[in-house]
């Protein structure tokens, strides 16, 4: 789940659940409020609603009393009684006449001025108006004006006490105020809670892998085992740590082949160096005192200048290459023809006079491939001279054949030569690798020949590769990939 939805979730959560909890807890608290106990009693607010409407009842029968019998009124005990039933609601019966008080209940007050204080209420003949000003800051006042008989003005007065009925809804305000407090305080509590925890977490453990990272412990995985944004940066951690693992490593290896360059430069350099050194001492030191001699020191120093010429020339190249400083002139090549015209110069060539050169064998029909037709003759020869090298069999024997593929053309030359030790043969297209460690010129190359073969190969698209059995011979192989000629498809 993504983290847009997670807090969408929550927002709607916290919006939710808040009101479902408040009319739980309101529907919970108002059964407890209006159920009835099992002793038969009321609850207090049922008991407040029954008060009212009893209330209500004896006001309306004073009222229809006042309306058709009105000399009652002015039965002392009738109103006593009447009195009496009004105090167990918690209000007073006041009955004036003639602008004086003929009846009072006994919690109403002084009859003394009780007339004029309840005429300072202003009461109405309807039911008593919230906020109005009670009588003696207690009372809510009802009036009813009739006559009598004798045709006296009476009035009746009725005093409401709502005290209890207005403490018990206000209790049940604050419950139900105080519940949605409650519910909101939980619910938002709990689900930022739980929201933080899933984001935070995480980020502490990509704030533990940076700090690895940065102390350069790049062995410790960063997996948070998620699918939001948070697992995305934790997957962009772990690929940042890896790549740069890798980085350090290369890095590291390539300082280490600097070094085994560098060791290999100097001795392949001193080797020659040291040779003519030595012829030229011994003509110094007269020791080549006969002119065949002299020549054949002069032979041999020329020979070691050649063999530095040659390990300087390939050092350069394969610089270049090794640096992409070398320009590829690709352009589509008839694989059969250019392959024909290398043997024909190999068979040419003194050095490999003979050397039974068998090929190009191939087909069938044309395969054009792009090529670069001077780097890809360097390829040619460097793979043939590494092949004449370790050739002793009184028959030597060379094989160029080709092949066209789906979408690459391979080539492959295979000489009846020694053959390459297993262990050797995954390091032959290595720069200044030589199988035979003692790293003897005479029976060795630079050890940048089959290197130089690689780059130039992958520098055309392809890929380089040796199969060998020791005793048996040797195969180099290599592909080029293939083109159109003419707008169809080789």
């Amino acid at each position: 789940m993504s983290i847009k939805l997670r807090l969408v979730l929550s927002y709607v959560a916290m919006t939710v659940i808040p009101v479902v909890l408040f009319a739980l807890i309101a529907v919970g608290v108002a059964s407890l409020l209006f159920k009835k106990p099992e002793d038969g009693s009321a609850t207090k607010i049922p008991a407040a609603w029954a008060a009212s409407n009893e209330l209500d009842e004896l006001t309306a029968g004073l009222k229809f009393m006042a309306e058709n019998d009105p000399d009652r009124l002015g039965d002392a005990a009738f109103l006593t009684k009447t009195s009496e039933r009004l105090q167990g609601l918690h209000a007073e019966l006041v009955v004036a006449k003639n602008g004086a008080v003929a009846y009072a209940s006994p919690e109403a007050g002084d009859a003394s001025g009780l007339y004029e204080r309840l005429r300072e209420v202003r009461p109405n003949d309807e039911r008593p108006s919230w906020g109005k000003k009670k009588f003696d800051g207690e009372y809510s006042v009802v009036k009813y004006a009739f006559s009598f008989s004798d045709a006296g003005q009476g009035e009746i007065f009725v005093l409401y006490d709502m005290g209890g009925f207005f403490g018990s809804m206000r209790s049940l305000f604050l419950i139900a105020f105080a519940a949605l407090l409650i519910a909101v305080a939980l619910t938002n509590g709990l689900l930022t809670f739980l929201v933080s925890r899933s984001m935070i977490k995480p980020l502490r453990s990509l704030q533990l892998a940076a700090e690895r990272i940065k102390d350069g412990q790049l062995d410790r995985h960063v997996n948070l085992k998620r699918k939001d944004e948070i697992g995305k940066l934790g997957e962009a951690f772990e690929a940042m740590r890896i790549r740069l693992n890798d980085s350090i490593r290369l890095q590291l290896q390539y300082e280490d082949n600097r070094k085994e360059l560098i060791a290999s430069i100097s001795h392949d350099l001193k080797t020659p160096i040291a040779g003519i050194k030595a012829c030229v001492e011994g003509i110094q030191d007269g020791i080549a005192d006969t002119a065949p001699k002299r020549n054949k020191y002069i032979g041999m120093i020329a020979n070691k200048a050649n063999d530095m010429d040659r390990l300087i020339d390939e050092l350069f190249l394969f610089s270049k290459l090794d640096l992409n400083r070398l320009p590829f002139q690709l352009e589509p090549t008839e694989l059969g023809a250019y392959l024909t015209d290398c043997v024909e110069e190999l068979r040419a060539d003194p050095r490999l006079a003979g050397i039974d050169i068998v090929g190009p064998v191939g087909g069938p029909g044309k395969v054009y491939v792009l090529a670069d037709r001077e780097k890809l003759r360097r390829v040619f020869m460097n793979v043939v001279e590494n092949s004449l090298r370790h050739m002793a069999k009184p028959h030597r024997e060379l094989v160029v054949a080709w092949t066209g593929g789906e979408a690459e053309a391979t080539i492959r030359i295979t000489d009846n030569g020694a053959g390459i030790p297993p262990e050797a043969l995954p390091h032959v297209f290595d720069r200044f690798y030589r199988a035979e460690r003692s790293r003897n010129t005479d029976t060795g190359g630079s050890g940048l020949g089959l290197a130089i073969v690689s780059q130039i190969v992958e520098g055309h698209g392809g890929r380089a590769w040796a199969e060998s059995r020791e005793g048996v011979g040797t195969s180099i192989y290599f592909t080029l990939k293939k083109t159109e000629m003419d707008g169809v498809r080789a």
